[in-house]
């Protein structure tokens, strides 16, 4: 379980982030959805202890990110491209995730090999380094990279983007699969209101890095938001 317990983060005099209480059960497919500046990826970051928090903490499985590396080795994520090793292809940084993971090559083999069709034959036997990808092939990169090593928390950040309607179609069935048959505990932000309603099944909207909505997914959620957003 991951809980949230009076975090803050501020910049000077500017709070980007208050949220007094959140609680995502383990295996729960969460998604956090609001307008640019709403916190989304502020959050993310102090979850994965990318920055530190003004107030407060978080904590993965009883233990705060920001006083221990504990929970590195069950918790993934793709945030952008600087999550990626630019010099290396796709299939040697797989290899370098594997590695870290406590996974052989067999192993990473095995898994990205499910993944063939993700990849629409664009990103392995290609020759070529990650950073000459387009920005869609390598979140594809990125993606499967954060599966690598079984963890039990995956954090994704506009996954969606950048992707062609084929591949958002495959990874809105990698997520539900990791959530409903694999019991992940999946994080996602979208802009995306429609892709994140088809696979959370919970969403929390934020505004001004605060909280203003906690639902359970259900048919009226996505005609729900869009008149939130509409205003």
């Amino acid at each position: 379980m991951i809980i949230t317990s009076n975090l803050s983060k501020k910049y000077k005099d500017n709070i980007v982030l208050n949220i007094e209480s959140l609680e995502i059960p383990k295996g729960q497919s969460f998604g956090l959805v609001g307008n640019n500046g709403a916190g989304k990826t502020t959050y993310f970051s102090l979850l994965l202890d990318l920055i530190q928090p003004t107030t407060g903490y978080i904590t993965n499985n009883d233990i705060q990110v920001n006083k221990s590396e504990a929970w590195k080795p069950f918790t993934s994520a793709f945030i952008d491209e600087s999550f990626l090793v630019g010099y290396l292809t796709a299939e040697e940084y797989f290899y370098f995730i594997g590695e870290l993971r406590g996974q052989n090559k067999a192993d990473v083999d095995a898994l990205v090999s499910q993944f063939e069709d993700f990849f629409h034959g664009e990103i392995l036997g290609q020759k070529k380094y990650l950073r000459d990808l387009s920005k869609g092939n390598q979140k594809k990169a990125g993606i499967v990279a954060a599966l690598i090593g079984n963890p039990e928390v995956i954090i994704l950040d506009e996954p969606f983007a950048n992707l062609d309607p084929t591949t958002q179609i495959r990874l809105k069935g990698i997520v539900k699969d990791l959530a409903e048959k694999q019991g992940v505990t999946v994080l996602i932000s979208s802009h995306d209101l429609m892709h994140v309603t088809d696979v959370c099944e919970r969403i929390v909207v934020l505004e001004k890095g605060e909280i203003v909505k906690d639902m359970v997914t259900s048919e009226a959620t996505l005609k729900e938001l869009e008149a939130h957003f509409a205003g």
